[in-house]
């Protein structure tokens, strides 16, 4: 078979099937699980960079293929299913296509640049990236998943409209815009994760219970 299948990959491979899983949710009527299965690849897409680089005897395929695999499949986890997830939940207007073709569009761009400027670094060292350039296209799987949480604070389904098409067109600005992200240590990982979990699993199994206790019922 082509391609390579070893440790350093699975996790893509998951994340992969992940959000695959998610679309399937989104277009079913369950938008619950698709947030979940987009948290997921998300956590999933936290560590696999730093799975491939236990692994000290990689060829320079082994980690071309890595770079192109890692982006190609962000494409779809982080930039297909949110567009469908975000359709499913409303984004259904002309201007919520403007939004979603411009949010596409700028991941892609994000990623292709990604690809060029790592493939550079990569040559010249093996050290670990501490910065980002732009916001990193995973970005997405902790804003909606937060957003679907606090959504019992708002009034009406349409504040959950206007704030999800802000999100969108200013998530997809920041993948595009040239500033510096650091890296977050292990230790922020794990917090960031704690929290991201926390709000899936309100949304899969307290959901009734958060809104009742946010509306005040």
């Amino acid at each position: 078979m082509i391609g390579f299948y070893d440790y350093t990959v699975v996790l893509t491979y998951i994340s992969f099937a992940s959000a695959i899983s998610g679309i399937f949710c989104a277009s079913t009527g369950h938008p619950r699980w698709a947030i979940f299965f987009l948290a997921f690849s998300g956590l999933c897409d936290m560590f696999d960079g730093k799975i491939a680089r236990t692994k000290k005897d990689r060829t320079e395929d082994e980690k071309n293929f890595g770079i192109q695999i890692d982006s190609l499949c962000d494409v779809v986890c982080f930039g297909v299913f949110p567009i469908v997830l975000c359709y499913h939940l409303g984004m259904r207007y002309f201007c919520s296509m403007i939004l979603l073709v411009f949010y596409g569009l700028a991941g892609v761009i994000r990623l292709g640049y990604f690809n060029v400027m790592e493939t550079k670094r990569q040559s010249e060292t093996d050290e670990a990236r501490k910065y980002y350039q732009g916001l990193p296209i995973t970005s997405m799987a902790i804003a909606l998943p937060l957003l679907f949480v606090v959504s019992p604070l708002l009034h009406s389904h349409l504040a959950f409209e206007v704030i999800l098409h802000i999100l969108v067109a200013v998530v997809g600005l920041l993948f595009i815009t040239n500033f510096r992200v650091r890296k977050l240590s292990v230790k922020e990982l794990i917090l960031l994760v704690s929290v991201i979990a926390a709000a899936v699993l309100v949304i899969l199994f307290a959901w009734q219970w958060w809104w009742r206790t946010i509306r005040g019922i």
